[in-house]
């Protein structure tokens, strides 16, 4: 045995999470889906969709058959469906390093950014008010995911403003007096790269500005501190590394001493003072509530308040540990396996600069990936030229990554320069 699988099966057996794994659906000792090589599966794609953690099928199950079934419209209130947004928002706060009562939960990604990018302009102008120039600049993070961007120019239109795409290293020389909302990510979906938020933060503050971060790729990952930084708005989706499953709703989190002045521009009967009053005028509920619109999705969300309960007992921090610790070695192995220069590493080598994802170049990278998948080691692909790994620490170990990394050198060597 070779000298890294020695080290990966002594790392596994001193792992404090370890445990964890058995929690989840994995597709153990088959090789995958395509038969391949043999050995176990290794699934590093749980920064797009997270793995089935094994109590939901039956809490789903419970929800449909005796919540829906028997119970019926009783639900809403001897199930708790009408509190669901708020309570499971309580539940991702601490992973999020959010005090309660700033998150709810609910709606897609693509929405919530909507709600927090137009709230973030009026909370803005609130603020000025007619002291200074108008506030009418949005600026966006360059790099950011393609649909963060449109959803940006569109709230650019809506209120007003100008759309300027920046760099997150070239956003505190950006800002200015004009500035009313910057829309940035704190991972990198593409390279990985975690960008510092709590610098980028007090940057926007100090222009007056109010920001919004998109935690898709760090929220169950890494330590956030959206309290602790004076973050005033974030978004993120819940099926990557919180496992709710796919399209499991996502969360807006506002800022405790904020909500009295965000003004959503989706109000609806749901975050209305009495939403069953059903009065004409709008009157926005107290705190977080009023970043609801519609009726929730009471069967996904459900699924993801019992997924959520694989961090029982977990810290971030570990989890953190774990994540450095994985991709560290996973570097490693593809250094000694790999020949030099087949692939180029597009993620930050720094701690304080890497997400919970390596994301490598190669030319041919889709076919790759097609291979390395038929033979059970499961990444994603990026176009045109990025294999993507993600490291979920609650069930991907030590032998997983050494795995992964020896699977990827053989199949390059197969499909050559």
């Amino acid at each position: 045995m070779s000298e890294p699988r020695l080290r990966a099966k002594e790392w596994d057996a001193a792992d404090g999470l370890a445990a964890k794994r058995a929690e989840f659906v994995l597709d153990e000792g088959d090789g995958g889906s395509g038969g391949g090589s043999g050995g176990e599966a290794v699934y590093l794609d749980g920064n797009s969709l997270g793995a089935l953690p094994v109590a939901v099928p039956g809490r789903v199950e419970d929800v449909v058959r005796r919540q829906w079934g028997a119970l019926r419209i009783r639900s809403w209130t001897e199930s708790g469906w009408w509190t669901a947004p708020e309570r499971i928002g309580d539940r991702i706060a601490p992973l999020v390093g959010a005090a309660a009562g700033q998150i709810v939960v609910g709606d897609s990604t693509s929405v919530n950014v909507f709600k927090a990018v137009v709230g973030a302009v009026r909370l803005a102008r609130s603020a000025d008010g007619a002291a200074g120039p108008a506030r009418d600049e949005i600026v966006v993070d360059a790099t950011t995911f393609p649909t963060d961007g449109y959803i940006a120019e569109s709230a650019a239109r809506m209120t007003g403003c100008t759309l300027r795409p920046v760099p997150p290293s070239d956003i505190p020389d950006a800002l200015g007096d004009r500035t009313a909302a910057v829309l940035l990510n704190h991972v990198d979906y593409r390279t990985g790269r975690l960008h510092d938020l709590p610098a980028l933060t007090a940057a926007v503050h100090a222009a007056g500005a109010y920001v919004v971060w998109d935690l898709c790729h760090s929220a169950g990952a890494l330590p956030v501190g959206l309290d602790e930084h004076g973050v005033d708005l974030a978004v993120g989706c819940t099926y990557k590394y919180l496992n709710g499953g796919p399209g499991a709703p996502a969360y807006l989190y506002v800022r405790a001493e904020l909500q009295d002045r965000f003004d959503s521009p989706l109000p609806g009967w749901n975050s209305h003072a009495e939403p069953f009053g059903m009065r004409p005028e709008y009157a926005p509920a107290p705190g977080a509530l009023r970043g609801r619109v519609g009726t929730p999705d009471i069967l996904s969300m459900l699924a993801l308040e019992a997924a959520l309960d694989v961090w029982d007992g977990v810290t971030v921090e570990a989890v953190r540990a774990k994540s450095l610790a994985l991709t560290d070695f996973f570097l490693e192995c593809v250094e000694a396996y790999v020949p030099e220069g087949r692939v180029e590493c597009l993620t930050p080598r720094p701690h304080g600069e890497r997400g919970s994802q390596i994301a490598l170049r190669c030319p041919d990278a889709g076919d790759v990936m097609k291979r390395l998948i038929e033979r059970g080691v499961v990444g994603d692909f990026r176009h045109p030229d990025v294999l993507r790994f993600g490291f979920t620490p609650l069930y991907v170990g030590f032998a997983d990554t050494e795995r992964a990394a020896r699977v990827l050198a053989e199949v390059l060597a197969e499909t050559g320069a």
